[in-house]
């Protein structure tokens, strides 16, 4: 399964244009390439500019939606749509879109865990449905969104519920840059399955996002890796029978006694 990622430089309040710089990027990428999926980034949309979020977010998903399902028509290509600033009727959301190669609307998720260090809890409404599995092509997939990677029990919840594939979508800071890689390794070692991450680039306001976009095997052996700082367009093949076989070589899910975990 072939997979393109955008480690976007989000152009800062303005939707527009962030709309146009996928479609000019989705149109590179699948001129000479025989793709499966595209990834984005976390909130590509508007940027951590939260304060004008009142003005530029998305009314759930009406810009996003269309777009996003009209380019997975067009290019018969997955999207994992990264994540969005959504307003609902309650408030803003951080919402993740997913979409088939036929253009349909396969999941869609709320950011669960709201950062507390960027104050999102002031200005935005913390997820209040479980992440559960989709399916695309027939893979079980799953899906988190940045501050979500901090929480081993989301990432294993969905590798319990069968998940091969879980995609972290992102603007994680530069001054925590090694947290963003040991944690996707720790990921992808403790669940067995493979972690495709978008991150972003760029700044917004004094903030320099860390991009070192990932694809990593279920081993913890990196497929390929974006540059520090800096857009990039990433490409990386991944191997589902390397799920089953690392599962099958070093059982842990048959080796668990949750009974015996606090908790859990």
């Amino acid at each position: 399964m072939k997979h393109a990622i955008f480690q976007m430089d989000v152009i800062v309040a303005n939707p527009e244009h962030n709309r146009q710089k996928i479609f000019d990027w989705v149109q590179y990428v699948t001129k000479d390439n025989d793709l499966d999926t595209i990834v984005l980034p976390e909130m590509w949309n508007a940027g951590y500019k939260l304060d004008k979020l009142e003005e530029i977010a998305d009314n759930n998903g009406a810009e996003t939606i269309p777009f996003l399902s009209n380019i997975a028509k067009e290019y018969s290509i997955n999207i994992i749509g990264g994540s969005i600033a959504n307003r609902k009727e309650d408030g803003i959301y951080n919402s993740s879109y997913v979409f088939n190669r036929k253009g349909e609307l396969v999941y869609q998720y709320d950011k669960i865990h709201l950062v507390p260090m960027l104050n999102e809890p002031v200005y935005l409404q913390g997820g209040k449905e479980k992440a559960k599995i989709f399916h695309i092509d027939g893979i079980k997939m799953g899906l988190i969104i940045c501050y979500d990677l901090r929480f081993p029990e989301i990432t294993r919840s969905l590798a319990l519920q069968g998940a091969e594939v879980i995609y972290v979508v992102a603007q994680w800071p530069a001054s925590r840059a090694e947290h963003w890689k040991y944690l996707q390794y720790a990921r992808a070692i403790e669940n067995q399955c493979y972690i495709i991450s978008a991150n972003s680039s760029g700044t917004c306001d004094e903030t320099q996002f860390a991009g070192e976009s990932l694809v990593i095997e279920p081993t913890g052996k990196i497929v390929t890796q974006g540059p520090p700082e800096t857009e990039a367009k990433l490409y990386g093949t991944i191997h589902l029978e390397r799920v089953t076989e690392t599962r099958k070589a070093i059982p842990v899910f048959t080796s668990r006694v949750p009974h015996l975990y606090d908790g859990w």
